[in-house]
């Protein structure tokens, strides 16, 4: 059973407003899927989201490291970017488990490219472009993923 929200974002700040108030209502053991193609504003809707858990230090794309943990906030934040990744034993060398099954909340980006290792339970946050409607215009897609039983 999935549940879907469309969001129209008209702007950078509207992007970040949205990621601010999923993580100010994130609960421990969430995990939040991040989707969506270079430049579409993936890094914005983090940053707010990290700011929504009041997770006060610098927030950017962990492209190389793959995971980057904030402790800071209300709840630890871990970031995930699983772009560059070439199987799924590199997240289980980075201990995924851990974060995924924890009392943190993770985003993981292009998690796509990961999907037989996600929980049952997930919030898939699909971010596309609509030039037509806008330079700086964005469609979010939440939609609660909940695996066949």
């Amino acid at each position: 059973m999935e549940k879907t929200e469309e969001i129209d974002s008209y702007s950078a700040q509207d992007t970040f407003a949205l990621g601010e108030r999923l993580g100010k209502q994130a609960r421990p053991g969430q995990v939040y899927t991040l989707i969506g193609d270079l430049g579409v504003g993936k890094t914005v809707f983090t940053q707010g989201f990290a700011a929504g858990l009041g997770i006060t230090e610098p927030v950017n794309s962990p492209t190389f490291t793959i995971l980057q943990s904030y402790e800071g906030g209300r709840l630890p934040f871990y970031h995930f970017d699983v772009y560059r990744i070439g199987d799924v034993e590199e997240m289980e060398e980075i201990g995924y488990e851990d974060c995924f099954y924890g009392n943190g909340v993770c985003l993981v980006e292009w998690a796509d490219l990961i999907e037989e290792i996600l929980p049952e339970h997930y919030t898939q946050i699909r971010l596309e472009k609509e030039l037509e409607r806008g330079f700086d215009y964005r469609r979010i897609v939440l939609t609660e993923k909940q695996a066949e039983s």
